[in-house]
């Protein structure tokens, strides 16, 4: 058995019917290069029985402590039944982007079922052009992004052709046998000794950072309390430069529509930006391709909120997740991640100004996060006792918008790295691969991008009754592109007007 983090166990105690503990991703394949020119769930069911053996956590599912004493365990699911978890639907006619968006959304906004292994995988058939569609959703407790992408290495080839998977090893092993309650209320009770020491042990860390913690810091008197603490610690240890922390702990996010509670619905929109294009930017600016995405998608909030008339004098706050995981942690699955928290420059007209300010804004912000301890969120979360951590979760992301507190940040944003060859599912070619993450109370809208050979594919999650038109948004991220685009000296082939060639991707229709 493997027992969950106390970050894991968080993904689980956030859930309550609104807020969803899952994450996903919607890939659009081109079916011509499989066999028979065919994908379906029926393909797609060989390929993950093939490699079963390579995604555990496939297999896993929760065994819980009685009473909540302890953490949940995964354990190997005896009764595991891979038609529960592969299915297929069809879009009628004529099969849109707006229809799918509208299917996926509402997959997305159902609960996984915790009796059996947390992920499922549908295949949607009937998209335009004979495209077909794999939307798969899979737990945040069993993995992270990084983790997330072993078990997509796993699902795709470099070929149409496949490879040779190594079968499972022919040694007779022993099913692992699940504990029963009573064996389980066992193992809680042993536990509860080393519940103090774990708490003393992480107390002075989580509580010297607890106003950069994107789950405390807006709470009544956590600066106080983590000011305090540093000026304690400092009596005690050498002083030391911290890389810039103090400055981080001073941004504000200030409301927003994005602020309040979340409903149980969504809206999902996607596209995509070529990635040439995002470099090119990047060249002739000086900075990185995540400044660039960085930037577009703060010409894309707040030409919104322009909009909407509700644009603020100050500039948006986002957390940006990053990984944290060691090459040793490779193949672990489970969440090694951290957070950064950054100013969105929204409050800059100029694109190019509003670039800059991006590319100094990230670049002390990996400063102060390097000053961090990399294990802060798990630290945090481990200074709560098992039994309390669900209504503490639930109780810090309502205090937001319950009681008209600062709310912890504005938006997530995350861009997720990719393959830049050609990916394949049983045969079929993947076109684009757009994630879909999740959203929580007080921060209604999540972007995510990914990259894919020569292209950006981004997915946008807002709550339904906050945005009526996701694709709205996909639209002023593609001008926000083409604003920066407008950066670039022009080629000495391109027309008079020096017009970007940015191709209008991922959508046949307006919702």
């Amino acid at each position: 058995m493997r027992q969950l983090t106390s970050l894991d166990a968080q993904f689980l105690a956030i859930e309550d019917g609104r807020n969803y503990g899952h994450v996903s991703g919607l890939a659009i394949y081109d079916p011509s290069s499989a066999p028979g020119g065919v994908l379906n769930a029926a393909r797609v069911r060989e390929t993950v029985a093939e490699r079963m053996h390579l995604l555990p956590p496939f297999r896993w599912r929760l065994a819980e402590v009685p009473l909540g004493l302890d953490h949940p365990y995964w354990v190997d699911d005896e009764r595991f039944d891979l038609e529960f978890h592969v299915r297929e639907l069809a879009l009628p006619s004529p099969g849109s982007a707006a229809q799918l968006s509208e299917q996926v959304a509402r997959i997305f906004a159902r609960q996984l079922d915790r009796s059996r292994p947390l992920w499922e995988l549908y295949v949607i058939e009937g998209l335009e052009g004979g495209r077909v569609g794999v939307f798969t959703k899979i737990h945040h407790a069993a993995v992270d992004g990084l983790s997330g992408a072993e078990i997509l290495s796993v699902l795709l080839d470099v070929s149409p052709e496949g490879r040779y998977i190594e079968p499972p090893p022919t040694t007779n092993r022993r099913s692992e046998r699940v504990p029963s309650d009573l064996e389980m209320l066992g193992r809680g009770l042993a536990g509860l000794p080393r519940q103090p020491v774990r708490i003393v042990q992480r107390l002075p860390k989580t509580l010297a950072n607890l106003d950069v913690l994107p789950t405390m810091r807006h709470l009544p008197g956590a600066e106080a309390i983590a000011s305090i603490t540093r000026l304690i610690g400092r009596g005690v240890a050498p002083r030391r430069d911290d890389g810039g922390v103090l400055e981080g702990r001073r941004l504000h996010a200030p409301r927003t529509r994005f602020q309040g509670a979340i409903s149980p619905y969504r809206r999902i929109a996607f596209g995509s930006i070529p990635l040439s294009e995002v470099k090119a930017i990047k060249n002739a600016s000086g900075c990185t391709v995540n400044d660039v995405v960085m930037a577009t998608c703060a010409g894309a909030m707040r030409s919104f909120l322009l909009a909407h008339d509700e644009l603020p004098d100050a500039p948006l706050v986002t957390m940006v997740p990053v990984s944290v995981r060691t090459p040793e942690q490779f193949g672990t699955f489970g969440n090694r991640v951290s957070t950064m928290i950054v100013e969105l420059p929204t409050d800059e007209a100029d694109p190019a100004t509003r670039l800059q300010r991006v590319h100094q804004t990230m670049r002390s912000a990996k400063e102060r996060h390097q000053a961090l301890p990399a294990s802060l969120l798990q630290d945090a979360n481990e200074i709560i006792p098992p039994a309390l951590l669900a209504r503490a979760s639930r109780v810090t992301a309502r205090l937001a918008v319950t009681r008209g507190l600062e709310a912890p940040t504005n938006i997530v944003i995350s861009n997720v790295p990719g393959s830049p060859a050609p990916l394949f599912l049983a045969g079929a070619r993947l076109e684009a691969q757009y994630p879909v993450s999740a959203i929580i109370d007080g921060v209604g809208i999540n972007i995510t991008l990914l990259s894919y050979r020569d292209q950006l594919d981004f997915g946008i999650v807002v709550d339904r009754e906050m945005v009526d038109d996701a694709w709205d948004l996909i639209e002023r991220l593609r001008a926000a592109h083409v604003e920066l685009m407008a950066l670039v000296p022009a080629p000495p082939s391109a027309g008079r007007n020096g017009s970007s060639p940015t191709r209008a991707r991922g959508r046949t229709a307006r919702a």
